[in-house]
C-alpha cells in the first residue's frame, strides 16, 4: 500500500495541467515535467522499448514470459489534468482507517468532503482515503490509473512465474482536452487491443459512451444610442438569450444519467454588436445524437430569418460512442469482467457520461474499454481516491494479463 501511496504522490504532485487555447501538443509544457519522469521510471523497472516522442506520447512494452502465441493487449491512461480547476501546489492528504465522518480539507477555508452530501464515502470506511488540500484538484483523474499500470507492470516483472503475453503500455497528453488519442500511433503501439484505465469507483468496466459535438453560436448585432434605437438597434446579447431559451430546460446535465443525453451551455460571451454562446451536445444513441444537431441547427436558421442572418453556426462532431467498435469484439470486455470476479470485484458494466482516449482509439483501429481507476469527485477540490482501489486496479490488471495468456 504504501508503495503505491508513494508513488501517486509523486506524480500528482506535478502540475500537468492541459490547456485547450494551445495549439502544441502536450498544450502545456509542463506536462513533459511527469512525461520525462515517467519514461525514467519506466526504465528504472524493468520495461523495454520505452520510447517518448516528440508530442509526449510514451509507449513501453513488457515482454511475454510464455512459449505460445498470445495476444498483445496494452493498458493505456493520460497524464495531464483537468483545466476546469487549479493543478498548481497540489497537496494530497492521507486519511488512514477513514470513519466515515466528513473529512475536513481545508480548516482555514473551511473547505469539507462531507459524507452526507458525498454518500460514496461511505463505502470506504476503514479504508486509506487520499484527498485533495481543499484548494486543487486531486489528479486521481487520471494519474490513479497511471500508477495503477506501473505498479502493475513492476509486479509482473517482479514476479516471473505469473504467466503472461506481450504487454504494451502508453501514456498521452491532453486527454482532457479531448486530443489524447489526436496523435497517438496505433501501428507503433501494436496491440489487438486495450484497455484505459481511467475509470471511477472500484468495478466499474465501461464500453459505451456518448457520441458528442460542439457548437459555437456567434451573433453580429448592431449598436445605436438607446434613446433612438427603434427599429435600428440589434442587441446581439438579446438574441444570444433567446436562443438559449429554446433547447429543452430539463436535457442538461444535473437533470440527466443513465443513457440520457443532454445539451451543456457552458460559455456565453457578448456585449450588443457581438455575443457568443458555446455548448457541448451529447447522446449515447446516434439517432437521437444527430437529432439534437438538428434542433440547434434549426433554431440557428429561425432566428436567422428573424434578425436578418446575423448568426453563424460552427458545429463539430468531437468522438462517437465506442460501443459499435467494442462489441464485434466482446470477449475483450467479457476477460475485464473475468478478471473483476476472479478477485472478488463485482462489476459495474455501465455507459461512461463521458468520453475517454479509449472511445477515439476504438475507431483508429484499437478497441479499447475502460476499467476503473478508483477516483471520485474528478476535476475539483472534493476529489479522492481510496487506496484499496487502486490496489485492487492493480490487481485486475494482473488478472487480465494472465487470462489473456491462458485463454
Amino acid at each position: 500500500m504504501q508503495h503505491i501511496i508513494d508513488r501517486f504522490i509523486s506524480y500528482v504532485t506535478i502540475d500537468t495541467q492541459s490547456d485547450s487555447s494551445s495549439n502544441t501538443t502536450p498544450s502545456t509544457k509542463k506536462q513533459w515535467n511527469l512525461a520525462n519522469k515517467l519514461v525514467d521510471e519506466l526504465r528504472a523497472i524493468g520495461l523495454t522499448d520505452v520510447t517518448i516522442d516528440d508530442n509526449a506520447y510514451i509507449m513501453a512494452t513488457l515482454p511475454s514470459n510464455v512459449d505460445h502465441q498470445v495476444p498483445t493487449i496494452g493498458f493505456i491512461a493520460h497524464f495531464d489534468t483537468s483545466p476546469d480547476f487549479s493543478g498548481s501546489n497540489v497537496k494530497p492528504q492521507v486519511i488512514e482507517n477513514y470513519d466515515g465522518k466528513d473529512i475536513i480539507l481545508n480548516k482555514e477555508k473551511d473547505i469539507v468532503l462531507s459524507s452526507s452530501y458525498f454518500d460514496d464515502l461511505l463505502q470506504y470506511i476503514g479504508q486509506t482515503i487520499i484527498t485533495t488540500g481543499g484548494t486543487t484538484l486531486l489528479g486521481a483523474d487520471d494519474k490513479a490509473g497511471i500508477t495503477e499500470i506501473v505498479t502493475a507492470m513492476e509486479y509482473l516483472i517482479n514476479n516471473p512465474d505469473i504467466k503472461h503475453g506481450p504487454i504494451r503500455i502508453g501514456f498521452t497528453p491532453d486527454e482532457e482536452i479531448g486530443r489524447g488519442a489526436h496523435k497517438f500511433d496505433v501501428e507503433k503501439f501494436g496491440a489487438e487491443w486495450a484497455y484505459t484505465m481511467d475509470g471511477s469507483q472500484i468495478g466499474e468496466l465501461e464500453y459505451e459512451n456518448f457520441n458528442a459535438a460542439g457548437a459555437k453560436i456567434t451573433v453580429s448585432g448592431k449598436s445605436v444610442h438607446p434613446g433612438y434605437a427603434k427599429g435600428k438597434m440589434v442587441n446581439a446579447l438579446l438574441i444570444a438569450n433567446y436562443i438559449i431559451s429554446e433547447f429543452p430546460k430539463h436535457e442538461i446535465p444535473q437533470e440527466t444519467d443513465g443513457r440520457d443525453g443532454f445539451f451543456h451551455i457552458h460559455h456565453i460571451n457578448g456585449e450588443i454588436e457581438h455575443a457568443t454562446v458555446e455548448l457541448i451536445i451529447r447522446d449515447h444513441d446516434l439517432k437521437r445524437f444527430n437529432e439534437r444537431k438538428q434542433l440547434v441547427q434549426d433554431i440557428v436558421k429561425r432566428y436567422n430569418n428573424e434578425y436578418d442572418n446575423c448568426i453563424e453556426l460552427e458545429l463539430k462532431d468531437q468522438y462517437f460512442n465506442m460501443k459499435e467498435k467494442v462489441e464485434p469484439v466482446f470477449h475483450i470486455v467479457e476477460t475485464a469482467k473475468k478478471a473483476m470476479e476472479d478477485i472478488g470485484i463485482k462489476p459495474i458494466i455501465k455507459p461512461i457520461r463521458g468520453g475517454t482516449d479509449g472511445s477515439q482509439l476504438s475507431y483508429m483501429g484499437l478497441p479499447c474499454p475502460n476499467i476503473f481507476a478508483g477516483g471520485h469527485n474528478f476535476h475539483g477540490k472534493y476529489e479522492y481516491v481510496p487506496v484499496e482501489s487502486m490496489q485492487k486496479a492493480v490487481e485486475v490488471i494482473v488478472r487480465i494479463c494472465q487470462l489473456t495468456a491462458n485463454q
